[in-house]
């Protein structure tokens, strides 16, 4: 019973802010210093709705209170114990994950038109209760009388029968044969899936600005992006001490030429990538890792008017190969992921298949190639800021102590439905070794943005 009325209490204690209108009594009644003071009529100021009341215990004081017209949308229903909370407590097992503030809410806020903000809402208030009974019971532990590992056998069930003949009641004990019980459900074979992979496809028409300089040419206007972005991972589930994540990427940006001679559409994006990362767990979130990352167009991209081609396939084109360490990490919810590759040890291979070009990417007029040794860097950032909303940056930077280049890409993506998106790309490089533009102010830094609307689809593995 002292159970009971502890328990009652407790949940008495989390609605002590409520005003009660007791209307059939014209009383109203406020908690206030830990007892409820009846409210009377007759110390109300009606026209402001104040009520002086003197209390007793605070030495005959006089508080003024406010009376508030009662909230009928007040909704109490994740602060109502469940029926069983008020049965005797019964002890089964301790859980670290829980505050000891058991009243806290820990949800995160979500928007009342979000679809799953009641999914939230429903965990929150169960985590809630849990919390509220393990505080009780390491703060009162006599009053918790059962242990779960120490409770007897349950009690066995019996049925009389009645036996109209013979005018005698038979008591027997109710015996199930498990034999008889039959299930149609069948046990489904669960695989491990050891590969994680992920397909995103994406047409959209655009808006872009290249800046006059930018590597692989290009013009304002509008245009039709088409994308595809193809990763396989190894499920680090089953090998938590590995890490190999690859990544297939092409995108193809075309512009409308109205005024272009010689052809009709000019491209402002042109890139075929592929990017690789296997690593050896070494501490908690680091690995000693190899990286590899290649890149180069399909496509013949021409100076604006004119028969000067500007970049082709394998001209140029970049393979980069490098040693080092990766710290990777992924918040609990998932919103969040972080990606840093160092390798003091780097080889960047340079192509170029077209003589003509050579010399616009330091290559000799003789040689298809050019070998580098230095160092570089791969980082990449993933945040999700909300249910429709994501940010995702990478950043890649190659030197071999006497010429950088270093490419940062940025995409916030609207989600406006699982086939409409909405996309911002800013596109940031710097050459070293870049020549200049004339008649302008570009030279080392190339910048493109690219604002886009259009269709995209998902798929990949649960």
């Amino acid at each position: 019973m002292r159970n009971i009325i502890t328990s009652v209490i407790a949940s008495l204690m989390l609605l002590a802010s409520v005003n009660f209108d007791m209307s059939a009594q014209n009383h109203r009644y406020k908690f206030i210093d830990g007892k409820w003071v009846e409210l009377t009529d007759e110390a109300t100021d009606e026209a402001a709705g104040v009520k002086l009341v003197t209390d007793s215990i605070a030495n005959d004081s006089i508080l003024e209170i406010v009376i508030l017209p009662a909230d009928t949308t007040l909704n109490v229903d994740n602060r109502m114990f469940p029926a069983h909370y008020y049965l005797p407590m019964v002890f089964d097992g301790y859980e670290v994950g829980l505050t000891p503030d058991s009243i806290k809410s820990n949800a995160e806020p979500m928007s009342d038109d979000d679809p799953l903000a009641w999914v939230n809402n429903v965990v929150d208030t169960d985590k809630r209760f849990r919390r509220f009974k393990q505080q009780y019971m390491v703060s009162y532990p006599q009053s918790v009388p059962y242990n779960i590992n120490t409770l007897p056998v349950a009690p066995k069930k019996f049925q009389a029968y009645v036996d109209p003949s013979t005018a005698k009641i038979t008591v027997a004990e109710i015996n199930i044969d498990q034999s008889e019980v039959k299930s149609d459900v069948k046990p489904v074979e669960v695989k491990k899936k050891y590969w994680l992979s992920q397909f995103n496809g994406h047409v959209q028409f655009s808006q872009a600005y290249v800046s006059p300089n930018w590597y692989q040419g290009g013009k304002n206007n509008l245009n039709i992006l088409v994308s595809a972005v193809y990763n396989i991972k190894l499920n680090q589930t089953f090998n938590p001490n590995l890490l190999f994540d690859n990544t297939f990427s092409y995108k193809l940006g075309t512009n409308s030429e109205s005024e272009d001679q010689f052809r009709k559409y000019s491209i402002s994006e042109d890139i075929f990538q592929v990017n690789s990362k296997f690593g050896i767990k070494a501490a908690k979130l680091w690995y000693y890792s190899a990286t590899m990352q290649f890149k180069t167009q399909f496509l013949n991209n021409y100076t604006f008017n004119t028969e000067s081609l500007k970049a082709a396939f394998l001209s140029p084109g970049e393979l980069n190969i490098g040693l080092g360490m990766t710290y990777a990490y992924t918040s609990k919810n998932g919103k969040f992921s972080a990606n840093a590759s160092i390798a003091p040890l780097s080889y960047n291979l340079r192509i170029c298949t077209d003589e003509k070009l050579r010399a616009a990417f330091g290559i000799d007029l003789d040689r298809t190639t050019v070998s580098q040794y230095g160092s570089n860097i791969d980082a990449k950032l993933s945040w999700r800021i909300a249910h429709n909303i994501s940010y995702n940056t990478r950043l890649t930077a190659f030197t071999n102590y006497s010429y950088i280049q270093s490419d940062w890409e940025h995409t916030l993506a609207f989600t406006i439905n699982k086939y409409l998106t909405t996309q911002l790309y800013v596109h940031l490089r710097y050459d070293s070794q870049a020549l200049p533009m004339p008649d302008s102010k570009w030279n080392k830094f190339q910048v493109k943005e690219i604002l886009s609307f259009g269709f995209s689809y998902a798929i990949g593995t649960v």
